[in-house]
């Protein structure tokens, strides 16, 4: 049978209070302050939907050695709406990333806000039809909004990430259905930052409540189960009690209805139909039935039943632990920086050409996206980088390495240093010696640290991340950076 056999969910650390922002905007956005509650997750400045990606799949395909945990990968679809690449597989960052290798499938799926459901459909078909054994599906948004609007209220960063595969199933697929209609709610075009929106009422009653409920049914029909045996219903919507609404007239319960995690999260675009299906199989039960249905100029919809197989899952971070992994964010300038809405003054020292060499970038990609390193195979010696000649001085072996992976290793500080003279966007630049007691070493950037929070022999994880901008050329260059380790 084909179905999920893994997931795994990311949030940001940063929660931007909602307060915060309804004070800012006081002044021409009164009303603002009615909606003002909770909080809402923010991405670092060195976050965008490439690298929460990676995070939510590496949560979703956990093993030490991700050279061979992660070889029977042999298709990735990548969801989003914000993919920071137009013409280069933004998939393909991400299998870099993830070191899945060369041999499989990639394929951006893009611009529609069920992107994200519609890139997991579209692998429950390749491995259904025996075009992939085993599937990794991603889904991440990261969207600007402008300043004082709804959006910037009810919006949210995060990402999900499933593996989908025909043994170990989790939760199996039940039946699926699809409409596609050009309602245009809302939109972007090209080249411009902010998503321009229509009408609510006629969002709300002529597109959800008219659209979403006929798709439902006929997904309930394809998997031969009854509205009242729904468990779990999950449909994003900004809309207050909309869900609801929906559910009600598809036959199903309302308090059947997910939690859209509003309060502490907000709605992550594309991929806020798998993070909220992420955090469902994170509580379901097994033998429980999950409708999950997302709404875009159509709608897709996918019935799931969860097997034994889900209680003998691994334990994961997930949206819970992502979610209980936070820091509260009052700075709304800081939101403005780090989403490029306001003109900074960046001083001379940001005045260099950040160009990248893309012959240097694709003859050590492994090196750079997967953080390889090499392992000598006479006398055992890790070191990043690789090199021919190990740097053993009692070995000095030459062509003996091979590759050896340190994105998955746990580090140490050796030593640090925050620098408020390098220009960063946010300082002080955190930057020192990492160890790993496998062997090897390197200077890494720091980056989600709180200053004066830790010290050398802090325990730290690598994540994938933006190393720096090149704004002439419109590139963005990626690389590991160390993330204090944060304890279970």
């Amino acid at each position: 049978m084909t179905g999920i056999v893994s997931f795994g969910g990311y949030v940001p650390r940063l929660r931007l209070q909602r307060k915060a922002i309804a004070a800012a905007n006081a002044w021409i956005a009164p009303g603002q302050g009615a909606g003002a509650k909770g909080e809402r997750s923010m991405a670092n400045w060195d976050e965008d939907a490439v690298t929460m990606a990676v995070e939510a799949a590496r949560d979703c395909l956990p093993g030490a050695n991700p050279l061979t945990s992660r070889k029977h990968i042999d298709a990735l679809f990548l969801g989003s709406t914000t993919l920071p690449f137009a013409d280069r597989l933004n998939a393909g960052i991400v299998a870099s990333a993830l070191s899945l290798g060369a041999n499989m499938r990639g394929a951006d799926i893009t611009g529609s806000q069920r992107a994200g459901l519609s890139a997991l459909l579209a692998a429950f078909d390749a491995v259904s039809a025996g075009s992939a054994s085993h599937a990794l599906v991603a889904a991440a948004d990261t969207r600007k909004t402008r300043a004082a609007s709804p959006a910037e209220l009810n919006y949210g960063d995060g990402a999900a990430a499933f593996e989908v595969g025909k043994s170990n199933v989790i939760a199996r697929l039940l039946g699926a259905a699809s409409s596609t209609i050009d309602f245009i709610d809302h939109f972007r075009g090209e080249g411009e930052d902010f998503d321009y929106h229509w009408e609510e009422r006629w969002i709300r009653d002529e597109g959800f409540v008219t659209i979403v409920p006929p798709v439902v049914k006929a997904a309930l029909t394809k998997a031969g189960i009854e509205a009242a045996a729904v468990d779990h219903f999950i449909m994003p919507t900004t809309f207050a009690k909309l869900d609801q609404q929906i559910a009600k007239a598809c036959g199903i319960a309302p308090e059947k209805v997910r939690d859209n995690l509003a309060g502490k999260l907000g709605e992550c675009g594309s991929a806020h139909a798998l993070v909220m299906l992420a955090h469902a199989l994170e509580e379901a039960k097994p033998g429980q039935r999950i409708v999950v249905a997302s709404f875009g100029q159509g709608c897709d919809v996918a019935v799931l039943e969860t097997t034994e197989a889900l209680s003998r899952l691994a334990k994961r971070r997930g949206i819970n632990g992502s979610l209980a992994h936070r820091k509260e964010e009052a700075n709304y300038m800081k939101w403005l920086a780090f989403n490029g809405l306001v003109n900074l003054e960046k001083g001379m020292r940001a005045e260099k050409d950040n160009k990248t060499a893309l012959t240097v970038t694709y003859r050590k990609r492994d090196m750079l996206f997967g953080l390889t390193g090499g392992k000598c195979t006479r006398c055992g010696t890790a070191q990043f980088p690789r090199s021919r000649i190990c740097v053993n001085p009692n070995c000095k072996a030459v062509d003996a390495q091979e590759p050896f992976c340190y994105a998955e290793l746990p580090g140490k500080v050796l030593s640090w240093s925050a620098d408020f003279l390098t220009y960063s966007m946010d300082p002080p630049q955190h930057y020192g010696m990492v160890t790993f007691e496998e062997g090897g070493r390197f200077l890494a950037d720091f980056t989600d640290v709180d200053v004066g929070s830790f010290d050398s022999g802090a325990e730290v994880r690598m994540v994938f991340r933006i190393k720096d901008f090149d704004e002439r050329r419109g590139f963005r260059r990626y690389f590991w950076k160390a993330v204090p380790q944060v304890k279970a």
